[in-house]
């Protein structure tokens, strides 16, 4: 029997064409934040990439390892703080704020993903109900601990409900664009590899991939730390975008928002994540004129959405541009 050979394009023709839809993306985001886009509408398109990376962090805990986290606020929380108190207090010159802030992000993310891996270690021993009460409890401790602190310190260092003020503003539409890309990037090779596989083997039968020879704790515990990584990314982020930090920005209803924005994409989806988040950011802020009724409106499309599409916007499926030039070439190659 005959069969035609299927045409595949190589790794590195797929990494070019990937770098390249970037590099347009960035173009035209730069042309209209530039051109078109007003001050406060650019804040909002900040907001939108900030709240990418915490949607696509999550997704690997819950959509990718099958687990249910509340805590992700926490990680935010814990990464903002760093990433704050070293721009502040940074000894670099200020000739060298860019590296200031970047070192900054980093020790975010570092600290956030040390804490990922201190809580996940007892934490992913739990499942569902459990490990959520859990996570949502750190993520309580992490807010009461900041309000409280600086009482045990002796001396103002987080500076408690007052707030920790005149952080360096040094989050700008370049920098949260390559937070967005690298974050994507980062977890999309992390899925593609071994690792990923094993993380998704996890959730789908944990007990199949244990006697499959996969250490489940670490894969667990890697993927739970990853996310909080990034979530300690954006928290950095955050924290020099907006200039002042409060504790109570980070209570339970963040990480709510934060899950309902992975649940309403689908569950295992970057490009659903990407998509409501952005759709969940910008649409309070354009029903403003309906000061009244916005979050009524709010609510009922999260409503709808959950009854006529309950897998998310895009459910599992994730979006690949190479995927649709090889159906193209293969179509052609038929006739």
């Amino acid at each position: 029997m005959y069969t035609v050979k299927r045409k595949t394009l190589k790794m590195q023709l797929r990494y070019s064409i990937n770098a390249v839809l970037i590099c347009v993306l960035f173009l035209v985001l730069n042309y209209l934040t530039q051109n078109v886009l007003s001050t406060y509408q650019n804040k909002v398109l900040l907001l939108v990439g900030i709240n990418i990376i915490l949607a696509v962090s999550l997704n690997v805990a819950t959509g990718y390892l099958g687990q249910l986290p509340l805590g992700h606020a926490g990680f935010m929380a814990v990464g903002a703080y760093t990433c704050a108190l070293f721009t502040k207090y940074s000894p670099l010159p200020e000739n060298l704020n860019g590296l200031s802030f970047a070192l900054g992000l980093a020790l975010g993310a570092l600290m956030a993903g040390l804490f990922g891996v201190a809580i996940g270690i007892p934490a992913l021993r739990l499942t569902g109900d459990y490990l959520a009460i859990l996570t949502l409890g750190f993520g309580e401790i992490i807010r009461i601990t900041l309000n409280n602190i600086d009482d045990v310190l002796g001396y103002d260092l987080f500076y408690g409900a007052k707030g920790l003020k005149n952080i360096p503003k040094y989050s700008n539409y370049w920098t949260v664009f390559v937070c967005v890309v690298i974050t994507c990037f980062a977890i999309h090779a992390m899925m593609k590899s071994r690792h990923g596989r094993a993380i998704l083997a996890i959730r789908d039968n944990e007990i199949a991939a244990e006697s499959c020879g996969i250490q489940t704790t670490y894969y667990k515990v890697m993927a739970f730390s990853f996310s909080a990584a990034f979530a300690g990314l954006a928290g950095g982020l955050y924290a020099c975008y907006l200039g002042v930090l409060d504790p109570s920005s980070f209570g339970f209803m963040k990480s709510i928002e934060i899950l309902v924005m992975v649940v309403l994409g689908g569950m295992g989806s970057m490009l659903g994540s990407i998509l409501s988040a952005s759709v969940l950011t910008i649409l309070p802020e354009a029903l403003r004129s309906f000061a009244d009724y916005r979050m009524v409106i709010y609510s009922l499309v999260l409503v709808f959405m959950m009854i006529f599409r309950p897998g998310g916007l895009l459910g599992s499926y994730d979006f690949s541009l190479s995927r649709i030039i090889e159906k193209v070439m293969n179509r052609k190659g038929e006739r």
